[in-house]
């Protein structure tokens, strides 16, 4: 990650802007067994608390580091629960990244955290027409099949 996706001006910025980052070794004797880590590179977004929300695991190219940030900051806020800034994080996502392979996620994760704030089933329909037309391949047009079932009976 040093070598491709750290120097990235883009994610240079992005960090700085929305993050506190903290490098730890793999082999710290505290907080790797801690945080369970066995891989590296390992990123965490934890909170304030050190409660962990997201990780990823591997190299990520720029392109796709910024989005996999956003979606532990979006998974982060859906948790304490802040859904309205989760979605601010899952839409960017989706706007500024759509061709990412976390945009699919993004989606569903957006639509389920506007249903839990409005209780409205066409957040639901939302997802799955939203993936259907935009995202047929992903396993998260799977998970929402189920909201398919809804819009035949709306």
């Amino acid at each position: 990650m040093d070598a491709v996706a750290y120097p990235d001006s883009a994610v240079i910025q992005f960090i700085s802007d929305n993050l506190i980052p903290v490098r730890i070794p793999a082999d710290d004797p505290i907080l790797g067994p801690q945080f369970k880590v066995k891989w590296t590179p390992a990123l965490l977004i934890v909170d304030a608390d050190g409660v962990e929300h997201y990780r990823t695991l591997g190299f990520y190219p720029p392109e796709e580091l910024i989005p996999s940030l956003l979606l532990g900051m979006g998974k982060a806020k859906f948790n304490q629960p802040d859904r309205p800034a989760a979605c601010e994080c899952f839409d960017r996502i989706i706007a500024d990244y759509p061709k990412s392979s976390l945009s699919p996620e993004a989606v569903y994760l957006s639509g389920v955290s506007r249903f839990i704030e409005s209780h409205d089933v066409i957040n639901l329909i939302g997802i799955y027409n939203r993936l259907a037309s935009e995202y047929p391949d992903s396993p998260w047009l799977t998970r929402a099949d189920p909201y398919r079932l809804i819009k035949k009976s709306y």
